[in-house]
């Protein structure tokens, strides 16, 4: 009798350190020229952009995509310009509020549409498409994993970023920025993943499973396991 191999932790299956990562380095050195510039934002922009540009190159060189680089670039470039045109500082915060404001109701809406975000992630990313939803289980696991990003990830960066923009509080923006990217992406990686294994049932043979007992005459499930 063979054993059934351990199931992969979603954190191996999705990564994505280094991106969440660069992604706090052009908003930290926002503050710092912001600051040690006497408060000026076209200093802060300009130290923001300049980072922003040389990580970009550095990443290019290391063999990233450039599409990627370019479109990290331009948030950041956006960003700046909003700060420069309003003249307050904490609104070089405004685009990740506001995207993480698009991204909750996105997930959410997701899940009541019976497509969850993670299981649409997951399954591109093991090249598996859309065939995870022929598996009630795995839909309903999906489901419940979901709303682990809904609300650990995007409602708390929401009120955390929010609160501290409408205070005008530009450094705990700066900080909240960094310690609200890779560290809390971990956690609600490491949560969901639990949630989501909870969720299917112990004989369930995990994520994987129509790559070893596809059946293309499944069809949609009917509907979602009782919660």
């Amino acid at each position: 009798m063979t054993s059934r191999p351990p199931r992969e932790s979603l954190a191996q299956i999705l990564g994505g350190r280094r991106g969440a990562i660069d992604a706090s380095i052009p908003p930290a050195a926002f503050v710092l020229g912001w600051l040690i510039a006497g408060q000026s934002i076209a200093w802060g922009a300009g130290v923001a952009i300049g980072v922003a540009v040389l990580l970009g190159v550095y990443r290019v060189a290391r063999g990233d995509k450039a599409r990627a680089v370019v479109v990290s670039l331009a948030a950041v470039i956006a960003a700046a310009l909003i700060a420069l045109h309003t003249g307050r500082a904490e609104d070089f915060f405004l685009i990740q509020l506001l995207s993480n404001v698009a991204s909750a109701l996105l997930w959410a809406a997701s899940i009541v549409v019976r497509w969850p975000l993670l299981g649409v992630v997951v399954g591109l990313v093991i090249g598996q498409k859309t065939r995870w939803r022929r598996d009630p289980a795995l839909l309903g696991a999906y489901s419940r994993a979901s709303w682990v990003w809904v609300f650990l990830q995007y409602t708390l960066r929401v009120v955390v970023y929010g609160s501290l923009w409408w205070s005008g509080q530009v450094v705990a923006l700066g900080i909240a920025r960094t310690v609200l990217s890779w560290p809390l992406v971990a956690v609600t990686v490491a949560v969901s993943g639990w949630v989501l294994y909870r969720a299917l049932p112990p004989e369930h043979p995990g994520l994987r499973v129509l790559e070893e007992n596809e059946d293309p005459s499944d069809s949609e499930p009917g509907g979602l396991p009782r919660t």
